[in-house]
């Protein structure tokens, strides 16, 4: 990252912690950064549970990452299309922090996030990367949790089984999307290539 871009985003490395400082102050916002093999390797450690405690650990960033930025918002009373523009900035930020290139479509009853070049990426030939993936999982559905957009999710596609990208799929459990704000689906001659670039 660039110390131009750095400084933009007020974003400040302490080394000897190991921790990323968001915000003009130290206390703003706060992350922990792992190594993927920290993750890789955490399955040897907390046994059959790693999957559910994973997930869970995504979720909990997810929701302290929504919390820092919209401290006390009632989502409940924000329109589906602000939720919908706030999931893409998240993305976005995501994006910038490193964690691949991120893109989201918005179907009537699912909303489907691809990651292209994440941090699994890196461990092709390691399936234990999967840890990573659920790491994903559970962030983008804290995100989504805490915007009360009711989701049941999955990966449907992952680097590590030979997709080109990890594919997640978002299942909304309450009530399908408004026309407006669902995005137009590609034609079918073309649907391969775009979700090849989702």
């Amino acid at each position: 990252m660039s110390k131009r871009l750095k400084k933009e985003l007020h974003i400040m490395i302490e080394e000897k912690l190991g921790q990323l400082f968001f915000g003009e102050k130290k206390k703003d916002l706060r992350l922990l950064m792992l190594r993927p093999i920290d993750l890789i390797e955490f399955t040897e450690f907390a046994g059959t549970n790693a999957d559910d405690i994973l997930t869970w650990v995504g979720k909990t960033l997810g929701r302290s990452f929504m919390e820092k930025f919209f401290s006390n918002k009632d989502w409940d009373a924000e329109k589906m299309l602000t939720k919908k523009n706030v999931f893409l900035g998240i993305l976005e930020a995501m994006e910038l922090m490193g964690y691949g290139q991120l893109r989201a479509l918005f179907r009537k009853t699912q909303i489907l996030v691809s990651v292209n070049n994440s941090l699994a990426s890196q461990e092709k030939e390691n399936i234990m990367a999967k840890n990573i993936c659920l790491l994903y999982l559970g962030i983008f559905q804290g995100v989504l949790e805490t915007l009360k957009i009711d989701v049941d999710g999955q990966e449907v596609e992952c680097v590590l089984v030979g997709a080109d990208k990890c594919t997640y799929q978002f299942d909304i459990i309450s009530e399908e999307l408004d026309s407006s704000i669902v995005d137009p689906e590609p034609s079918k001659e073309v649907v391969s290539d775009f979700l090849s670039t989702l």
